[in-house]
């Protein structure tokens, strides 16, 4: 039986599978930003007509996921698994979205991690042959994440510095084995839980860049690749205080970020001028970007390779109460331009 990986951490995906169209759905304050011309679907407010922030964050989900399979041409019915999460409890709005889908489902949490799971995981099952179409999902909502990890926005209470905006936004992706794509999954690295200590529920990147680091050592030890071997490295939602924190732990480890070889989808989804402190954060938020960024310089030509990796920061309200640490986790994959 051939054995589909290399190294400690890395898995190879020989049939490539192909990621056949994308969708990004985001809210008013992301669509003001750079990217405001390349997201599927702006929203006019946070609850986009539903009695709820929770509820709107289900619809923006299941936005995202219908656009996607409009795009690609492929019926609902069609969809042999949907793979995705959100940062609620209980992963509530990707399971309601699921409801109305009615696709086989798989509920993954992986905090801001959940982009990149869902890829990984529905890339095991094209290339094994067990599953295709598969559709890839992931979202969240500032106002529900602030609610459930922090204080409800009615509370009014201050940010510090370190903190991040989660993004309000999906995105999804429906891949296949066949047919032309905007790009090809070719390898993934699976990362393990790391727990540095950190406490600050209001310092998510601090908390997320040594399993960022250490998911990044672990690739480019099994790969005998470099940084230099990708047109970017990509982090989801470190922001400034993280990625500050992963350049040098890499450098440490023998493994320097190139100028102009690294971006943080954090740090490239809002406008300078909003008031985002550290940067962007969320499913969201790599979900959202890697649709409207990066899938279409790959489609394009533009970028040949990428290292795309979502990092999660796996905390509850309840254990942040009681004086628990912080664990971290990050999932890289490596995404190719072509056919």
């Amino acid at each position: 039986m051939p054995q589909h990986r290399i190294g400690s951490h890395t898995l190879i995906f020989p049939t490539r599978p192909r990621i056949l169209s994308g969708a990004a759905v985001v809210g008013p304050k992301e669509g003001r930003g750079p990217l405001s011309q390349a997201f599927d679907l702006i929203l006019e407010d946070a609850l986009w007509g539903q009695k709820s922030y929770e509820q709107a964050e289900r619809a923006i989900f299941q936005e995202a996921c219908q656009r996607c399979l409009k795009k690609a041409g492929v019926a609902t019915e069609r969809v042999q698994a949907l793979l995705g999460g959100d940062l609620l409890n209980q992963i509530m709005a990707a399971s309601l979205a699921a409801r109305e889908l009615s696709i086989p489902f798989f509920g993954l949490y992986g905090a801001c991690s959940t982009m990149a799971e869902s890829l990984i995981l529905g890339s095991i099952l094209v290339d094994g042959g067990y599953a295709a179409p598969v559709l890839c999902a992931a979202g969240s909502h500032y106002c529900t994440a602030e609610r459930q990890y922090r204080f409800p926005l009615e509370y009014g209470n201050q940010r510090t510095p370190a903190a991040q905006w989660t993004v309000t936004g999906a995105g999804a992706c429906l891949l296949s084995g066949e047919g032309k794509g905007l790009a090809c999954a070719a390898m993934a690295t699976v990362g393990q839980v790391v727990d540095m200590g950190v406490r600050d529920a209001n310092n998510m990147g601090a908390a997320m860049a040594p399993a960022a680091a250490d998911t990044l050592a672990h690739h480019f030890l099994d790969t005998g690749r470099t940084p230099q071997d990708y047109d970017r490295v990509i982090t989801g939602d470190l922001g400034r205080v993280g990625s500050d924190i992963l350049h040098e732990l890499l450098e440490e480890k023998g493994f320097a970020l190139p100028e102009g070889g690294y971006m943080d989808c954090g740090l490239s989804i809002f406008d300078a001028q909003e008031d985002i402190h550290a940067g962007g954060s969320g499913c969201g938020c790599s979900a959202t970007v890697l649709n409207a960024m990066i899938l279409p310089r790959l489609h394009s030509g533009e970028w040949k390779r990428v290292l795309f990796m979502a990092t999660g920061a796996l905390l509850s309200p309840t254990t942040s109460q009681q004086g628990e640490t912080i664990p971290g986790v990050a999932h890289a994959i490596v995404l190719e331009g072509g056919k």
